[in-house]
């Protein structure tokens, strides 16, 4: 057996069911996201997700609802991280383990501000938009290296370049849809949000937002059910 494979295998058996633990809290949470996010989109209709990110949802009657959408995303990225740790054997995943923290540590922050307080809700978007993608890149490589993990290197591979891509892309549809409306207003842009956007703007921006989410979620989805696969794989074979 070589090094990396005997690194990857529990200590014990508490510790390999506490990382179990860990990596179904993770699919939990994240299940959870997700039917909150479709949750918003039933309770609250009056914001079209076509060019109203999730944030927004904030001045809905639903507040609530959000924060604990935001919560339950960081969450699940703070109990992947300790459901694969002893998994992770390079530096640059070791720095992926931290900024999944940090990109947890940015959807607690949501949680409790929300776009309403400006300086807050701004730092916890840059801490998981940004810092997720990031996370998953060098978490997807380093657990490729990982013998047990090879086989879904690929797919997580995929799917982290998809978190980066839906960021990038609501980045361009941001700016499109600010020029598009800038150059209606006679070079201004309106001070509070339109109930419906005039003819001729491009409304991706929503879209894209909550595709982030998505593939956010689909990463940590896979990560936390091949750590799942592996600590039952080991629990099996120390049994016998």
């Amino acid at each position: 057996m070589n090094k990396a494979a005997t690194k990857s295998l529990p200590g014990s058996s508490s510790a390999s069911q506490f990382r179990e633990l860990a990596a179904w809290l993770a699919v939990l949470l994240t299940g959870a996201t997700i039917l909150l996010l479709t949750a918003l989109h039933l309770l609250s209709p009056e914001f079209s997700p076509s060019w109203r990110v999730i944030s927004e949802y904030a001045f809905g009657h639903y507040a609530w609802v959000l924060s604990l959408m935001f919560f339950c995303m960081g969450s699940s990225s703070w109990t992947l991280a300790t459901a694969i740790w002893s998994e992770v054997h390079t530096r640059g995943g070791q720095v992926g383990l931290w900024l999944l923290l940090i990109a947890g540590l940015g959807g607690a922050m949501a949680s409790f501000f929300d776009v309403t307080h400006e300086i807050g809700h701004a730092i916890a978007g840059f801490l998981g938009v940004i810092g997720f993608p990031i996370a998953a890149l060098l978490l997807s490589v380093a657990l490729g290296c990982n013998e047990n993990w090879r086989a879904a290197r690929s797919l997580l591979l995929r799917v982290a370049n998809l978190s980066w891509i839906s960021v990038a892309l609501l980045v361009a549809t941001l700016a499109i849809m600010t020029m598009q409306m800038s150059r209606l207003n006679g070079g201004h842009l309106p001070q509070h949000a339109p109930k419906a956007l005039p003819p001729g703007v491009l409304a991706l921006d929503g879209w894209a937002d909550r595709l982030i989410v998505l593939c956010n979620c689909s990463w940590v989805l896979l990560a936390a059910w091949r750590a799942i696969q592996l600590h039952r794989k080991h629990s099996d074979a120390g049994s016998h």
